[in-house]
Order: structure tokens, then C-alpha cells, then sequence
């Protein structure tokens, strides 16, 4: 079987695609010209807006996570927290791309009419090369589109693989390090410590096949490897187990007692 593509290489590899993305976007734009940059030289406007593209990268591609994170912590929908970071992420970008446009300098202080429209111009570019990120990191997380929603029958496990049935219908390059289960309709999305992958199967099913992973279904819609818990937080009545990677399972009231009778608070 094939090992997991060690961690330096998956993070360099996203990196050489996601900059290459980045440099065709640049370019797309240098031919288009906007913003009054059309009467500079080809070549100057190449190298002006590939620049300008990672230099937006730098400050666009944080926001994934974060997002990620946020609507996990303060359960905001998550379209909405792309628009409003995207907006507050233009603003440090737009003083940046500010100050390279003057370099070496002087830098002069712009007007507020200067400002706004500085601003308005980044937003334009920078929401557009968001969406693009959004769509590609939504993408990933649905995975493959199935012909059929109905559930498969559950595969028998590989006799020459010791590991647990589940684990086998993972990619390698997610591990075998399970974090938590998570029922989205007929799928079940796996977490593990390197990412997530939706499976088509029922969770009852997937439980099924876990066998020798310590681990406990915390809600209806949740499963937990016990060793993955981080912490436990508690607003009033409800409770959730916060794991790895910004991730948050929520604790069913009628669970919790049993769960803190076994240890787990």
C-alpha cells in the first residue's frame, strides 16, 4: 500500500499549485490591463501583476482556515465570514500594494478619495481571486460527486491490512491517525489529523468498522477517538469536545453524563 505522502512535501506541493494558480491570474490580468494600467509596456505590466497576485496570496490564503475555525468556534455561517475577513484582509493588502507602487519612495499619504478607491480597486481583484480559493477548497472538502445516494454495502476489509475496515477506504495521504466522524446525510465525513475525506456510508455502518480505535459516539451525528480531545468547553447546559485542527464536536445532553462517568470530562 502506498505510504502517506510525508507533510513538507503535501505543504510544498499545495504551494508550487496554489502560486501557479496565482502567476496564470496575474497574467490574465497583465493582458487585460485594468485600473489604467493598459498604456505601461507588456512586459512591465507582466511582472507588476504577477507580483501583485502573490503579494495577494500572501494576505487571501490565510482566510480558508481561519473561516474554518470560526465557524466552528462561533458557529457563524460561513459564507459570511468570507466576505466580511476578505473585506478586512483588503485593507493591510491595499496599503501594501500602496507603498510598492511608490517604492523606492518618497511614499506620498493618499487622500481619502485616494484611499477608497485604492481600496475599492484591491477588493474587486481580491474578492474575485477568493472565490477561486473558496470554490477550489469546497471542492476538495465534497470530494468526488457519487451517481447514486444510496448507501453501498460495506466492503469486507482486506485480509493483508491490519488496519481497521474504516481506515482502508481513506486516501493515504490523510493517514491513519482518526480524529472524529461526522454524519452529513448519506455520507460520513472522516477527520483525521491531516485533513478530512466524506465517505459514502452510513455512520452506524462506519462504526462498525472501527474496531480497536478507542472512541465513543458523543451525539447523533458525531463519533470521537477518545485520544483526540483537547479540551471541553461549556456554555450553559450544552457541551463540546474540541479536537484538533479547530475542530469541535458537539456532546448530546443525554451523553454527557456517561461520557464524564468514563473520563472523558
Amino acid at each position: 500500500m502506498d505510504q502517506p505522502q510525508p507533510a513538507s512535501a503535501r505543504i510544498a506541493r499545495k504551494l508550487v499549485i496554489d502560486l501557479s494558480i496565482m502567476t496564470v491570474i496575474g497574467l490574465v490580468l497583465a493582458i487585460i490591463g485594468p485600473f489604467g494600467t493598459a498604456a505601461a509596456p507588456l512586459a512591465l505590466r507582466m511582472v507588476s501583476w504577477v507580483g501583485l497576485a502573490w503579494v495577494g496570496y500572501a494576505f487571501y490564503r490565510p482566510l480558508a482556515p481561519l473561516v474554518a475555525w470560526l465557524h466552528v468556534r462561533l458557529q457563524l455561517p460561513k459564507v459570511g465570514l468570507w466576505i466580511g475577513l476578505t473585506m478586512l484582509a483588503t485593507v493591510p493588502l491595499t496599503v501594501a500594494i500602496w507603498i510598492i507602487e511608490f517604492l523606492p519612495g518618497p511614499i506620498p499619504a493618499p487622500t481619502v478619495e485616494d484611499a477608497l478607491l485604492a481600496y475599492l480597486n484591491v477588493l474587486v481583484i481580491g474578492a474575485c481571486i477568493t472565490v477561486v480559493f473558496y470554490l477550489l477548497e469546497r471542492s476538495k472538502a465534497d470530494g468526488p460527486a457519487q451517481a447514486s445516494e444510496t448507501p453501498p454495502v460495506a466492503q469486507p476489509a482486506r485480509q493483508d491490512d491490519p488496519r481497521p475496515a474504516f481506515l482502508q477506504r481513506l486516501p493515504a495521504e490523510l493517514g491513519s491517525d482518526l480524529i472524529a466522524l461526522e454524519m452529513e446525510d448519506h455520507y460520513v465525513r472522516a477527520h483525521t489529523a491531516l485533513g478530512s475525506h466524506l465517505v459514502l456510508l452510513r455512520l452506524r455502518d462506519a462504526l462498525g468498522e472501527l474496531d480497536g480505535i478507542d472512541g465513543a459516539q458523543v451525539h447523533r451525528s458525531w463519533w470521537v477517538a477518545r485520544d483526540a480531545v483537547e479540551s471541553v468547553e461549556r456554555d450553559g447546559r450544552s457541551v463540546r469536545l474540541v479536537l484538533p485542527r479547530g475542530i469541535a464536536a458537539p456532546v448530546a445532553r443525554s451523553r454527557v453524563a456517561e461520557l464524564a462517568g468514563a473520563g472523558w470530562f
